[in-house]
């Protein structure tokens, strides 16, 4: 008997089933190997940093040895030669990116209420002053991982923290607040000092420059005031720390003055009094160099090594309130200011190498994440020529706070959002 023409017909073939879907985890050492070794430099160094696995698997091989050798010709290298290469790589890099990369902009509501400061150290951002908490941001999705609540109904003046404890000055009280959720509160200090304006940390000590023109020093174990120095005839409005306990401290006459944690006393002055007061300080220790940024729009440069200036060069017509640059990196200066516009600055000349501003042109997307809408936008760089009024205010709010990350920036602007600043370069002609 004939089969019919429907019996021939073939079973339809079976859907594979999704719970065996192959991973890169399914692989052995040697094909993951192979594949790294297709690899650049600078991604062989990311892909050693994702998992301890796959940084085992560089090392076992020697993906990164071998490959630093090739590049320069060399038949062995040792661990130290290689480690700074690394670091120049990741300079250099973070540079390119800076200036000529491509931007995209990712916004968040991070607070009920405007706030206009933040730091941002080890994939963590904390932002705070202007609500009643301050909160701690995985820059990982941009998740809300912690919450610290103020005291009282004082307000918060400034704020750092570091892997284990935030430290913050409200009013004219130092609080600590432990990671693990515990605050502590200095004794009270009403009455002793005048208003506290500006705060800097750097363990053991927190030094807060006062409106009366002196910083005070505390210490964070003894929770008592240390030392008292007399640094402006004006009100301290900001300050930076050295790791050769140097404090470097501006007034709002303009003045920047230098002092000694050893000596108890002002040693040396940068800059007189001047009309223009001292907004922002920001030092760097592997170059030695002192930056500030003024009210009426300058941004200045000192060499510590000869107490001299080296440039000064008025990148706003209005304020500066903030200036940074990334750990190691003696290059690239990031400014923000009243004018909303974020630059990137030569480090040891001055010279502007970049303005961005959000695009109104580019088309905007948003992603629903654990902590809300992240709004996503790309970035422009301005001409020279360009006239910044004409660009609406509501794309370039004013950047009250910024701080550096690798190829990264965080920017505040006393509103309920903050902006991550992302610059991408890619590294084939490094």
């Amino acid at each position: 008997m004939e089969r019919t023409r429907s019996s021939r017909r073939s079973p339809p073939p079976k859907k594979r089933s999704s719970k065996h879907r192959a991973t890169i985890e399914s692989l052995n050492g040697d094909i993951i190997c192979i594949i790294f070794s297709s690899l650049g430099f600078f991604d062989l160094v990311r892909c050693s940093a994702v998992c301890k696995s796959w940084n085992a698997i560089i090392n076992r091989c020697k993906l990164l040895q071998l490959l630093y050798c090739k590049l320069h010709g060399f038949s062995n290298a040792s661990g130290s030669s290689m480690r700074l290469h690394l670091e120049e790589l990741a300079m250099k890099h973070h540079r390119f990116a800076l200036e000529e990369g491509r931007i995209d902009i990712d916004q968040w509501k991070a607070h009920s209420v405007g706030v206009d400061q933040c730091r941002m150290k080890r994939g963590l951002i904390l932002t705070g002053v202007g609500d009643k908490v301050m909160r701690l941001w995985s820059l990982e999705g941009y998740k809300c991982v912690e919450e610290y609540s103020l005291p009282n109904a004082a307000s918060l003046v400034d704020f750092d923290f570091d892997e284990s404890k935030i430290v913050g000055l409200v009013g004219t009280r130092i609080c600590i607040w432990r990671r693990n959720g515990l605050r502590s509160v200095f004794p009270s200090l009403e009455g002793t000092f005048m208003k506290g304006l500006c705060m800097r940390y750097f363990d053991p000590e927190a030094v807060v420059g006062c409106e009366d023109g002196t910083a005070r020093v505390f210490d964070m174990y003894s929770r008592k005031c240390s030392q008292i120095i007399r640094m402006h005839c004006a009100p301290v409005t900001s300050l930076s720390l050295s790791e050769d306990q140097l404090i470097i401290s501006g007034s709002s006459l303009g003045s920047i003055a230098i002092a000694g944690l050893s000596s108890d006393q002002r040693v040396a002055t940068l800059r007189s009094t001047d009309c223009t007061g001292i907004k922002t300080l920001c030092y760097n220790p592997c170059s030695r160099l002192v930056f500030a940024g003024t009210t009426a729009g300058y941004a200045s440069c000192w060499d510590l090594r000869t107490m001299k200036s080296l440039w000064e060069t008025r990148i706003s017509p209005n304020v500066v309130y903030s200036l940074q640059h990334l750990q190691n990196d003696t290059s690239t200066l990031v400014v923000g200011g009243i004018d909303g516009v974020l630059r990137v600055l030569d480090q040891n000349t001055g010279e502007v190498l970049s303005r961005c501003v959000m695009d109104i042109g580019s088309a905007s997307s948003s992603s629903n994440k654990v902590s809300g809408v992240i709004e996503r936008n790309e970035g422009r760089r301005l001409s020279v020529g360009c006239c910044i009024d004409r660009i609406p205010k509501t794309i370039r709010p004013p950047i009250t706070c910024l701080a550096v990350g690798m190829k990264k920036v965080v920017t505040t602007h006393n509103s309920k959002y903050i902006r991550l600043w992302k610059f991408n370069y890619s590294d084939k002609y490094l």
